[in-house]
């Protein structure tokens, strides 16, 4: 039977598309209208607007502006928890993945700072109030930086005389570089200085956990 081609299609709403690509969408759109205006000036009718819906509608997927912009930083601190797991679940020396992990958690950070400011200082918002999506982003990257130490530990690459303190003493010593707040304060230090910096501290450290001087 020939198709009327005045006859119209069906359209599309919200409630049609998966919750999951509703929810990715809102959030990408959140995270430009951060980047462009700031989350002061974000607001959830013009995500909305932009989504081709109404602003209750947005409210059924995050019940406050508030949910919207911690979903927007969760969601820019998911590719750097990928590379951070890949790293823990390499097939390589502890110590070498150590270092790497390190040094990678440094450097995504910092291009997340240099490319999206305005969400890297959501995150740095998040991380001193205690945020849940940033205690889950810390407690996950703490958990792949215990599988490391671990298995360090389980094959004799580190020796710490106590494994608990070992963790509380790479908390310490990477503060500098691996906090938000650190790195944001560190804005205009240049690269190759912060660089030089982080490499001597995890040659401290790997030293230290190896010969059991903590």
């Amino acid at each position: 039977m020939a198709r009327n081609p005045s006859a119209k299609h069906p359209s599309t709403k919200s409630s049609d598309i998966a919750p999951d690509r509703v929810d990715a969408r809102l959030i990408a759109i959140a995270n430009e209208h951060v980047r462009k205006l700031g989350p002061t000036k974000m607001t959830v009718v013009a995500v909305a607007e932009a989504a081709g819906m109404t602003h209750a509608n947005v409210y059924r997927y995050f019940p406050s502006k508030n949910a919207l912009i911690d979903a927007v930083v969760g969601e820019a601190l998911k590719p750097i928890e990928t590379v951070i797991a890949d790293v823990a679940s390499a097939p390589d020396p502890a110590d070498d993945k150590l270092e790497r992990l390190v040094l990678d958690l440094a450097r995504l950070y910092r291009a997340l700072m240099e490319q999206n400011a305005p969400v890297f200082r959501l995150f740095v918002t998040a991380t001193l109030e205690h945020r849940a999506v940033a205690r889950r982003h810390r407690g996950r990257i703490r958990m792949l930086v215990e599988r490391v130490v671990d298995e360090g530990i389980a094959t004799g690459a580190f020796e710490p005389r106590d494994r608990d303190g070992a963790l509380s003493f790479l908390t310490d010593v990477l503060y500098r570089f691996t906090h938000p707040s650190a790195i944001l304060a560190d804005t205009g230090v240049p690269r190759d200085v912060l660089d030089r910096r982080l490499a001597a501290v995890v040659r401290v450290a790997l030293r230290a956990l190896s010969v059991g001087l903590i």
